[in-house]
């Protein structure tokens, strides 16, 4: 099965069927029926296409007499892949006019405008970089998200961020022991936080992924669990917890650790990571709002559902997949979240609060909220608690994170950490 095929219906899953690229991948058979370097390409190229989306768009029109049909799903998916090739991937342009040409004339549903592809193709081979390149910072972004960041972050800080979702991250992974050997082994770097950072590819075929010394983890995603501080031996609930690497987190550190997640799918990959890395916790398949505990835990780590803007450098799907009436709706899930854990926890227990989300309303918000409640008091995070993490602490002594922070190392996923304490 060709590759760009594979790219195409993965494009229109994501854009024309909304469905998450993750989802999509499985569910793809073109996809599915890839190996080795096929399959790899393929979603490099969806990724890339997803990541530049705007701007590839913005070529394409400067050489499109009139848009397409809107049911020309995959003549459209085309178009911005090989597009994609010429811009981002920079492959050479006979490859990738030939091949995607080539393609979409295999394709029953994009056979009809194959000339028009390879026409329109050619002149983005010729002149489309000049264009491409000349794109404003947020053209990769929907309009009224990018307008939202530039309300809350300001104009500067909200172009950085974009301008580094543009680029291809590195890849992070927390170590069970010695993160200075393993970054050594894996030709790679520590970050100021302990995190291993890489540029390796091949995630399953890396030394210490059989031997399950590691695990995948962005540095940012990596904190809100250091909010929690020694937990040996304390009774912690990691609720909302798959895919888990917080779970994993935790007990490497001893925590005595309970994984909540109403997705029993979700719960598998945390399970089998669990056995990977021959790390010990309670898995539970169940909704955190009808959960109930007989005894308090000591302390909760609540990683609540979110819209993930926060995450768009790895999963630039997201931004075209949510609509401004999604924070709201997810900002409330959240505060019930939060009402739902003060009755698993005792007097005097810690809660952290966490989201990978850049809106304010999905983390200050619902933290004020929860304030107000009686409920719970915030247990600031102190300058030198966490090494490496200053720089992310607030004014209120919560924790944020933005993607264009760490830039001149590849930045970071954007998230908000508050902890709280249950009066």
């Amino acid at each position: 099965m060709n590759a760009r095929r594979a790219a195409a219906d993965l494009v229109v899953a994501v854009l024309d069927e909304r469905r998450a690229l993750d989802e999509a991948l499985a569910a793809t058979p073109s996809f599915a029926a890839l190996e080795g370097r096929d399959r790899a390409f393929a979603r490099a190229l969806a990724t890339a296409t997803l990541r530049r989306l705007g701007s590839i768009d913005a070529v394409l029109a400067r050489f499109l007499e009139r848009p397409l049909p809107d049911t020309a799903w995959h003549g459209r998916a085309m178009l911005r892949i090989g597009a994609a090739q010429l811009l981002v991937l920079e492959t050479p342009p006979h490859a990738a006019v030939g091949e995607t040409v080539e393609t979409a004339n295999g394709m029953r549903e994009a056979r009809g405008f194959a000339k028009l592809i390879n026409a329109v193709l050619r002149k983005v081979s010729r002149e489309g970089a000049e264009i491409f390149a000349a794109q404003a910072d947020g053209a990769d972004l929907p309009a009224w998200l990018y307008a939202r960041w530039r309300a809350s972050y300001g104009d500067e800080a909200a172009a950085s961020i974009a301008r580094m979702l543009r680029e291809e991250p590195p890849l992070d992974l927390s170590v069970k022991q010695d993160a200075a050997g393993w970054a050594e082994r894996l030709g790679g770097a520590l970050t100021p936080t302990g995190s291993v950072r890489t540029s390796a590819a091949g995630v399953d075929s890396l030394p210490g992924f059989a031997d399950g010394a590691w695990w995948v983890q962005d540095a940012a995603a990596a904190l809100p669990a250091k909010l929690l501080g020694d937990v040996r031996g304390r009774t912690v609930a990691d609720l909302c917890a798959a895919p888990g690497g917080k779970t994993l987190q935790l007990a490497n550190a001893g925590a005595i650790v309970t994984a909540v997640d109403r997705a029993p799918e979700r719960l598998e990959r945390l399970r089998e990571n669990l056995a990977r890395t021959q790390l010990e916790a309670t898995v539970r398949a169940a909704d955190v709002l009808k959960l109930r505990t007989k005894t308090p835990f000591d302390a909760i780590l609540l990683d609540a559902p979110c819209t993930s803007t926060g995450t768009l450098r790895r999963h630039p799907d997201v931004a075209w997949l949510r609509r401004p009436t999604d924070i709201r709706a997810l900002a409330e899930l959240q505060t019930q979240l939060l009402d739902a854990a003060a009755g698993m926890v005792g007097t005097g227990g810690t809660l952290v609060y966490a989201v990978c989300s850049l809106e304010p309303e999905e983390g200050p918000g619902v933290v004020a909220d929860a304030l107000s409640s009686g409920a719970w008091k915030r247990s600031p995070v102190g300058f030198g608690e966490i090494a490496g993490a200053d720089a992310f602490i607030t004014p209120d002594g919560d924790l944020r994170t933005l993607p264009s922070q760490w830039a001149d190392s590849g930045g970071l996923d954007g998230f908000y950490a508050a902890r709280l304490t249950r009066l």
